[in-house]
């Protein structure tokens, strides 16, 4: 179906955020010369997946139903949600480096992830750069998920595996999708969801302290992965995760603090510009 989205919405910046890794460019539409001067997407979550072209004039073409845009899709992408809004809150003279990176950002929104997901993928990331995190990740997947759809440019996509999926993988197994010293925390976390010693569905009903308090006792969750789960997983939207390139911009840009109260409840999204303007040539 296609759709007109006025809001700040940008596919490839959302692509490379770096808080989603089953999120891709395609190369080559796969559909003939139809379409072929436009950039297509495919976004895999969970059991889903959906094909996004850009159409240009703010128009987009979603390879689903309306009933699975409406239900499932629009909410993903927090469409609801106006973030030229949350950018207007940023004072330019106040703070013009903020106000750069959120103007050279401008298009992310902060997906509504599922917090499995979210979880593994972020116990994998720790200490991973963004292609060896979403090869891992596709490894798993191809390993222990189902496939959800069969596309001639991306061949067979499939499913994120559930607790119950993943925590049938052997060590071996799990070794051989390149996950390193994590494979002991990736399975211990798929034992624990799997069984129920951990609810995550149930930790929605915490408070931010709460949440993080739970999530530090999962063994291999530190401070950063529990941060990015709360974001990114749970979409509380004023988590602040702090990893080197953050850590850098903090460090030279705001050596009295970064101004948290300016920008709350949306200091995830002020992070998420600053993460993407401090790797890109915006920062030079």
């Amino acid at each position: 179906m296609i759709i007109t989205i006025t809001d700040d919405f940008d596919l490839k910046k959302i692509a490379d955020s770096g808080q989603c890794f089953r999120f891709n460019e395609v190369t080559g539409t796969g559909t003939g010369d139809e379409g072929a001067s436009c950039r297509r997407y495919s976004v895999a979550a969970g059991s889903r997946h959906v094909f996004v072209k850009e159409l240009g004039q703010n128009r987009y073409d979603f390879d689903c139903s309306e009933d699975e845009f409406e239900t499932f899709w629009k909410r993903y992408f927090d469409l609801d949600l106006s973030y030229s809004e949350i950018r207007g809150r940023i004072d330019q003279k106040k703070d013009p480096y903020l106000f750069s990176a959120s103007q050279y950002g401008k298009g992310i929104r902060i997906l509504r992830q599922d917090p499995w997901e979210m979880l593994i993928s972020f116990i994998i990331s720790q200490r991973k750069n963004i292609p060896a995190i979403k090869a891992s990740i596709e490894k798993l997947c191809a390993l222990a998920g189902d496939v959800i759809c069969e596309d001639k440019v991306c061949g067979k996509i499939y499913s994120f595996p559930t607790p119950s999926q993943l925590s049938r993988l052997s060590m071996e197994e799990l070794s051989g999708c390149s996950l390193g010293y994590r494979d002991k925390y990736v399975h211990q976390a798929a034992l624990d969801v799997a069984s129920g010693a951990v609810d995550l569905e149930a930790w929605r009903e915490l408070d931010d302290d709460g949440l993080m308090e739970n999530l530090l006792k999962l063994f291999g969750v530190g401070v950063k992965v529990a941060n990015c789960e709360i974001l990114f997983g749970y979409h509380r939207l004023d988590a602040f995760p702090k990893d080197v390139w953050i850590n850098r911009v903090l460090d030279t840009r705001y050596p009295d603090g970064f101004p948290f109260d300016d920008y709350a409840p949306y200091n995830g999204v002020m992070q998420q510009y600053l993460f993407f303007y401090s790797r890109s040539e915006g920062m030079q």
